[in-house]
Order: structure tokens, then C-alpha cells, then sequence
């Protein structure tokens, strides 16, 4: 199977980084029926950032409004997917690199004989990227 490309929105918060935060917020998000695509969570400095990729921005945004949830975004990520082989995340990354496109960050897995990735990508090379990689 070929590897497709998503361009989708992202958003993120800043919550303690204490013990259960982050399951309090996920918790919400599903007793609300929202679908995320990927989540990440991780330490800055004494805070944690979350970053939520949903399958539904408005129903996201609707839930962090009612919260008063201090969200940043909507922000454009790519969702990338594909059989696994050795070097996919190698070749994603040289053909962003080739281009000078800026990569931020990038979180991949997998599992079963896929893989996936999260991007991110500097703002003003989000256009770049979707045209290189064949944004679908």
C-alpha cells in the first residue's frame, strides 16, 4: 500500500505537570465524544504541553470553549501513513530536509506492519511540505 499523506489541524494547551492532568483533559474530550487522531504530552519546564490532533476540529473547539480551556491554534500538522519498511522515517525526513522545509517536530510508530508519523512543520513551510508530499 502506498503511504498517504493528511494535512490536519492541531492544537495545544499547557497544563501542571502534575500526576492525572493530562488524563483529566482526555477524559473530557471523551465523555464529550471527541475523536482524536494522535495525542502527544510531554514536560516544559514545570509545566506539560498537550497537543491534540482531533478527527473533528469544531467539536474540539467547542469542548476546550466550554472548559475555558487556553488552547493554541488551530495550527496545520501532516498525518502520515504507510506500510513499514526500514528507513521510512529517514526518507520522509530527507525529502523535507532537500526542500528546506522545517521540520519542528516528528513523533512515529509502528505496529502490525505500519507506520506512522505526526510532523510538524515550521508555519511557513506548512504549504511546501503539503505540495511535496502529496497532501491527499
Amino acid at each position: 500500500m502506498a503511504e498517504t499523506v493528511r494535512q490536519i489541524d492541531y492544537f495545544y494547551m499547557e497544563v501542571p505537570n502534575k500526576v492525572g492532568e493530562g488524563a483529566k483533559v482526555l477524559q473530557v474530550l471523551k465523555d464529550a465524544g471527541v475523536n482524536l487522531i494522535a495525542f502527544s504530552g510531554f514536560p516544559v519546564g514545570r509545566k506539560a504541553q498537550l497537543d491534540f490532533f482531533p478527527a473533528g476540529t469544531a467539536e474540539f473547539k467547542s469542548v476546550a470553549k466550554a472548559n475555558r480551556w487556553k488552547v493554541v491554534g488551530p495550527k496545520r500538522g501532516f498525518w502520515v501513513q504507510g506500510d513499514d519498511r526500514v528507513g521510512a522515517i529517514a526518507d520522509l525526513l530527507t525529502r523535507l530536509a532537500t526542500a528546506n522545509v522545517s521540520v519542528i517536530a516528528i513523533d512515529a510508530v509502528s505496529v502490525e506492519g505500519r507506520y506512522g508519523a505526526l510532523c510538524w512543520v515550521a508555519p511557513r513551510d506548512v504549504r511546501k511540505a503539503a505540495a511535496l508530499l502529496g497532501v491527499v
